[in-house]
């Protein structure tokens, strides 16, 4: 029986990952992967011929981490929106690498907009949307569109720059975007009606 692997190609990903989380995915090399794993690169290329393998590798990683990171709600149960808006933001103050790796490195070349946010990964968020706002599910993707521009852009300022953050401004602003995204999607849609 040959003897088992002691690096594992799970292990590489996730070596990868904390990498790129801590010190950005530029950092993502085989020789920087095996010196952390403490081996050669060997293991490392026999499992990816490329870096550009474990980069996407990297990136589904950290898309899941990004996703459980935003849908934790345990701090404000009453308003789930507002608790994933604030997330979103938390992420990018937080985890500066991952935001930038997500949201500002082009792997959303040649998409729209509303492939975006009609993607199948939005889902959960706009059955949240839909049943806080009481609206319907074209209406909530309405909403989300008016939301995500805004969240992202204030996510986008705080993770690259050295600017304060100030979670209570935060909030306050952060509610009256949403509930002025519902009274504008609601205020269109009852003038259509007429």
């Amino acid at each position: 029986m040959p003897p088992k692997a002691r690096i594992s190609k799970e292990m590489i990903i996730e070596e990868a990952f904390q990498i790129a989380r801590t010190e950005g995915v530029d950092r993502v090399t085989a020789r920087r992967i095996s010196k952390s794993l403490k081996c050669s690169t060997q293991p490392v290329l026999y499992y990816f011929t490329t870096i550009d393998e474990i980069k996407k590798a990297v990136y589904q990683q950290a898309t899941g981490y990004h996703t459980n990171w935003i849908m934790n709600m345990e701090c404000d149960d009453k308003d789930p929106m507002l608790s994933i808006g604030m997330n979103y933001i938390r992420f990018a103050v937080q985890e500066r690498h991952l935001f930038h790796l997500l949201f500002q490195s082009n792997e959303f070349t040649g998409i729209s907009l509303i492939d975006l946010i009609q993607s199948e990964e939005l889902e959960p968020i706009m059955q949240v949307l839909q049943q806080e706002a009481e609206v319907t599910i074209a209406e909530a993707r309405e909403i989300f569109t008016t939301l995500f521009i805004f969240v992202h852009g204030y996510a986008s300022i705080l993770a690259n720059n050295e600017i304060v953050y100030d979670e209570k401004l935060l909030e306050i602003s952060l509610t009256k975007a949403f509930y002025g995204a519902i009274y504008a999607t609601k205020e269109v849609h009852n003038e259509e009606d007429i």
